[in-house]
């Protein structure tokens, strides 16, 4: 296939181009979710503490973020919708084989998450005056755990095509489920979900102390924009050393099921029998299976990974040319997403220094610090993510069903032409969408909700504030105190 001068297989295989556009399809949409499940839960605090204290600081930031969290969830919904088509078009081999167990987990995340979150996000953004502060709270939760039950159902999905079990393989080669628990809690499931969920979590926490820190820098006394900065500070302190740990785990509990993943991560194309290297930093040459330039840590690998400062390591020489993965991205993500953990550890702990000094507020070069990590969590997701799936390879579901065994029978052009128009339409509409989101970014959080809004439900049977509670609240609303 040609337009004009232009063929649109790029030279390159089938399968080459379905992983790119799969790959660039979901690196979009995965941001999304993993802002919204974070927002979605700073959310239900922020509104809690409204309710709690009934400052209007908290209110103001419900209503500045709720925006914010609304557009991206449309973003994820509609992002998400095309990466489930990509399955009948460009894998339904792998569909047909795997359709019996996959199928069933996606259906499940849209009856009890997606439904859920349908039926009370509308209460949720626009119900408190209709439906009264306390259904409204209910309704905020819901939202929030709701997408987190729509992470763990894809997250199960995605966990079982790295470590299959609960199985048969029947006559055709399909996969036959036997076991559904087996399925669902497969091995790295638990350390991938929390992982994940923890991510989401620094990911919107880093957003939000972005914005706070902009605002800081403008206006110092900016009361929501102290609050915000302060909130995120604090999770950055305290989620940063559990998401570390965490991905410790996730990392042993990988060497275990996927070892070919581990040595291409770490750069290990030798086993190394009497403890294997740290290399921090270097070059992969993959024509000639070594890592130029390398900065190592003797020994250190083995000690993370076993605890043991001897403890052998296979190599990627220790598997079949053919079963193991790519060294380039594994090697390079993994090191950026780890060197954003520890860059955000050390924003954490710099927050707890100036905290106990009394000068988080006024430190302009930790808000100048806070601001430029303002994306790294949506890096460190991504690149986490090209980490686990570019290591998976070359099997889609591991060890059993080959990422070339998965394809449609359809022609290179007809994918590249696709991906030339996903590339197109995502660069336009979701380049709107974020220049939209940037503009509500840059607006200071002033009050500027219906203050009926803020008094309580307009319904006969619910409590208003009298005059001297109203006209307190009011200057509260007006003066940001």
């Amino acid at each position: 296939m040609y337009i004009g001068e232009c063929q649109m297989d790029f030279g390159q295989t089938a399968e080459i181009l379905a992983r790119i556009q799969f790959a660039f399809t979901i690196s979009f949409h995965f941001i999304f979710p993993a802002f919204s499940i974070g927002t979605a839960s700073y959310l239900a605090v922020l509104n809690g503490l409204w309710l709690w204290k009934r400052d209007p600081a908290y209110l103001k930031l419900f209503e500045y973020w709720k925006t914010i969290f609304a557009v991206t969830f449309g973003m994820g919904v509609v992002s998400g919708i095309v990466m489930s088509y990509q399955f009948g078009t460009n894998w339904s081999a792998f569909s047909e084989r795997a359709g019996a167990v996959i199928g069933p987990l996606m259906g499940y995340e849209v009856l009890t998450a997606f439904f859920l979150e349908a039926g009370f996000l509308g209460i949720a953004l626009f119900g408190r005056k209709r439906v009264g502060d306390t259904l409204h709270m209910v309704a905020v939760v819901t939202v929030a755990i709701g997408t987190l039950i729509s992470a763990t159902w894809i997250l199960s999905v995605n966990s079982w095509m790295h470590t299959p079990q609960g199985f048969s393989i029947d006559a055709s080669g399909n996969f036959v489920p036997e076991d559904w628990w087996a399925i669902v809690f497969s091995p790295s499931f638990p350390y991938r979900l929390v992982h994940t969920v923890l991510a989401a979590f620094l990911t919107t926490a880093f957003a939000v102390g972005a914005v706070g820190a902009w605002h800081l820098l403008k206006d110092r006394d900016n009361r929501q924009a102290r609050i915000m900065f302060s909130m995120a500070m604090w999770m950055a302190a305290i989620v940063t050393p559990m998401q570390i740990l965490a991905g410790d785990m996730h990392g042993i509990n990988t060497l275990e099921h996927q070892p070919a993943k581990i040595a291409a991560m770490e750069g290990h194309y030798e086993s190394h029998p009497d403890g294997a290297p740290l290399i921090l930093f270097g070059i992969p040459n993959e024509e000639e299976e070594r890592i130029d330039y390398a900065i190592e840590i003797p020994k250190a690998s083995s000690l993370i990974l076993k605890h043991d400062l001897n403890a052998p390591l296979d190599g990627l020489d220790a598997f079949a040319v053919e079963d193991r993965p790519p060294v380039t991205i594994p090697f390079f993500a993994f090191r950026i997403m780890v060197g954003i953990g520890f860059a955000m550890l050390g924003i954490g702990m710099w927050s707890l220094w100036t905290r106990w000094r009394k000068t988080l507020f006024t430190n302009h070069w930790l808000h100048r610090a806070a601001l430029v990590m303002g994306p790294s969590g949506f890096v460190a997701v991504l690149a986490g993510w090209f980490t686990t799936e570019v290591g998976r390879q070359p099997f889609t579901v591991y060890g059993l069903m080959r990422t070339s065994e998965s394809l449609s029978p359809v022609a290179a052009p007809a994918v590249g032409a696709s991906l030339v128009a996903f590339v197109i339409v995502y660069f336009i509409v979701f380049g709107a969408g974020v220049f939209y989101l940037f503009r509500l970014f840059r607006r200071p959080p002033v009050m500027e909700v219906d203050h009926e809004l803020d008094l309580g439900p307009t319904r006969a049977a619910g409590i208003t504030p009298g005059p001297a509670q109203e006209t307190t609240i009011r200057e509260g609303v007006n003066h940001g105190d």
